[in-house]
This record gives structure tokens, sequence and C-alpha cells, in this order.
């Protein structure tokens, strides 16, 4: 069977939360521990690359966690991360390439497994969570539209990806020094499609102190 690799993408600098927030303490480990057991005891998922701020503890993680490929440090921006990651998978032997946030420790088995149909099928997948709250449009300190809450949703990771829907995407976003927010806006640019699929409201990623909280109180309900 072809692999199915996930780049774990933890290489932030955790400006908002005030230190590197991958390596902070939930329940008696660092954040991005948590997220590493989850897909290594997945079984769909054959290797994981990391990246990291450096590689001094490609050691330490390649010893606790056996579907490691590799260890590689990031760069300036996400995007650099991913394609630092992306280039170390094999294009023969990789068929699926999913992307994850090391910070969203909580990730369980039932949302990858609905990523990764959904991206075998149609090519690319993404988690997608509906909004609650009222969203406005602000210009210039005003109000100018209001949104259709229907239309709209919160993307969550891991976004899943055929191995070469996700090269040409980020192919042609480096030709063109173009940077998107997240690996589904670059395949949205070059006019492939991408399937939402049901995310989970357990899957919170770490950015302020109080996300932390939410997650310590997350793995006692």
């Amino acid at each position: 069977m072809s692999r199915t690799s996930v780049l774990v993408v933890a290489a932030g600098a955790g400006t908002r939360f005030g230190q590197r927030k991958q390596f902070v303490y939930l329940e008696g480990k660092p954040v991005l521990e948590w997220t590493l057991e989850a897909f290594q005891a997945h079984a769909d998922i054959e290797a994981i690359v990391l990246v990291l701020p450096d590689e001094g503890d490609r050691k330490h993680y390649q010893s606790r966690y056996g579907k490691i490929l590799d260890v590689v440090r990031g760069g300036e921006e996400r995007q650099d991360s991913v394609w630092q990651g992306f280039r170390l998978l094999d294009p023969v032997a990789t068929e699926l390439v999913l992307v994850h946030d090391g910070a969203r420790p909580l990730v369980g088995p039932a949302l990858i497994d609905r990523v990764v149909a959904a991206a075998r099928t149609d090519g690319a997948a993404v988690p997608v969570l509906p909004v609650d709250d009222t969203l406005k449009e602000v210009r210039d300190g005003r109000v100018v539209g209001t949104a259709d809450r229907s239309r709209v949703y919160r993307v969550q990771t891991p976004q899943g990806f055929l191995y070469p829907v996700l090269k040409q995407a980020l192919d042609t976003a480096r030709r063109d020094r173009f940077y998107g927010t997240d690996e589904a806006a670059l395949i949205e640019r070059v006019g492939l499609p991408v399937r939402a699929v049901e995310g989970d409201p357990r899957n919170i990623k770490i950015t302020t102190p109080l996300d932390l909280k939410i997650a310590e109180a997350l793995l006692h309900a």
C-alpha cells in the first residue's frame, strides 16, 4: 500500500503565547508529544516528518517515535516550514500527505480517518467547524457588512492531500512568491477542489495560555 505521511509543523516562535507553545507542558508532557503520539498510534500513518525550530533534538524524537522519518529545521514562514518537510518525502512511495499543526495536541483518530478518506477520493480535504458568532466586516472602525454565517466555517488541521496535488500547489506558490494562510488556500489558488469534512471541537490549537487551560479541561471531560 502506498505511504500516508504526515508533516507535523512545530517550528513557530509562539509570539502570542509568550514562548514556544509546542514545548509547554500539558498534563505532564509537552504539547508536541501529545500530537506525535496521536499519529504514531494511527494505523494509516506510515511516516512522520517533524519540522522544528532546529534539529538538535532529532535523536530524542526518533528514538521515542518509530514512525518519524526525519526531523528538519523550519523556515521563516509556516509555508516555508511545510516545504522543508515536504521535500523530504519520497514522491514515488508517498500517496497521501497530511499537514498538521504541532500545537493541536488533541487530534483524534476519527478526525484523521475522515480527512484521509476524503483526500484519497477528492485530492484535497480539510476539517471544518461551523461559526457560532455573527461575523461583521469592519473597515476603518466601521461595520460595512455582515457575513452569511451559513457559508463560513473555521478550518482545522490535519489537512490532507494527494502528493501530486500538494506538490503542484507548493511549487506554484514558491514560483509566484505567494503565501497563503493554510495549504488549502494554495490548492484553491491553482483551481483544484478542496473537500470539507466534519471537524472536531476538541481539536483546538494552543495559541494562548487560556487555550492550554481549555485543553487540560478537555482531557478531563
